[in-house]
């Protein structure tokens, strides 16, 4: 087994300015913690993504799972991808609702269903009864991390994300979200669009963050695979590149990425961004402003 190992969390880009976020912080290094533990004895990159994402989903501090926003009718509407870069085999859910973890359940899609993406009422359908944690009383389970009022036209949003290089060199990507705050009803972004905001092959493992209608006109994710190959650049200036695309449409936000070397590059564009990192070459740390 290779040595190197690598993984970054995000905890999503664009927090609220003058906001005390030593709980999340507190948290996301704990998270970090663990995975390094299952790295360190040889876990499974896309087993590692998963279950940090779930214990990011559970823990309230962000804009996903637990945490998640209502949509503009009160309903809790949330989307989900993973990726294995071995293989490419992916799983997605979308719109997602009445479950405690949309990363396990876009899991499920990729290991026991024939389909890359299942939205609504389609996939939890071919969810019940699958063991999956439910969520019966919605307004008892979730405690929206963010609680203000949304400027007409605002893009606010919030997202979890985590990309794993495992000690054999492969690569996995897995991201959650409950969207935009007080979103229309089926809003998708990019989130579980794969190439848009989560993509994994044998090059890069990409989980983005920010206004997903931008990071899908730019294919942000999978554009820097793309950067990697053809143009031969390396990962902070194939990720720089690209979210410089964004920043041009006219969006904001940031993103997370690790390459089979170990190399990880964390760059933002937004104000801030809730991150974390570590790698067997004794690289540990944990931030949301620059």
């Amino acid at each position: 087994m290779s040595r190197v190992w690598s993984i970054a969390l995000h905890g999503g880009a664009g927090p609220i300015r003058q906001a005390d976020y030593s709980a999340a912080e507190a948290h996301m290094a704990e998270t970090l913690k663990i995975a390094c533990a299952a790295l360190e004895v040889g876990a499974r990159a896309v087993d590692v993504a998963e279950k940090a994402i779930m214990a990011l989903e559970e823990s309230g501090h962000h804009i996903a799972g637990r945490g998640a926003s209502p949509n503009a009718l009160g309903q809790w509407e949330l989307d989900a991808a993973i990726m294995d870069g071995e293989t490419r085999n992916a799983g997605a859910v979308a719109a997602l609702r009445g479950f405690r973890s949309p990363i396990r359940a876009a899991r499920m899609v990729m290991d026991h269903s024939r389909h890359v993406m299942l939205v609504g009422k389609g996939a939890s359908l071919f969810l019940r009864g699958r063991g999956l944690r439910r969520v019966w009383n919605p307004r008892d389970y979730y405690r929206p991390s963010v609680k203000r009022t949304i400027e007409p036209g605002e893009l606010a949003h919030g997202t979890v994300g985590a990309v794993v290089l495992d000690g054999e060199g492969r690569l996995a990507a897995a991201t959650s979200t409950g969207g935009l705050l007080g979103k229309m009803p089926g809003r998708v972004g990019d989130t579980p669009i794969l190439g848009a905001g989560t993509w994994a092959d044998e090059r890069v493992a990409v989980s983005c963050t920010g206004q997903g209608e931008y990071f899908m006109r730019a294919a942000v994710a999978a554009d820097i695979s793309a950067r990697v190959r053809y143009g031969k650049l390396g990962l902070k200036e194939a990720a720089a590149a690209a979210l410089e695309d964004v920043h041009f449409l006219g969006g904001d936000g940031g993103l997370i990425a690790v390459d089979v070397l170990g190399n990880i590059t964390v760059p933002f564009i937004s104000e801030s961004m809730k991150r974390g990192i570590a790698s067997s070459r004794g690289e540990f740390h944990v931030a949301v402003r620059r």
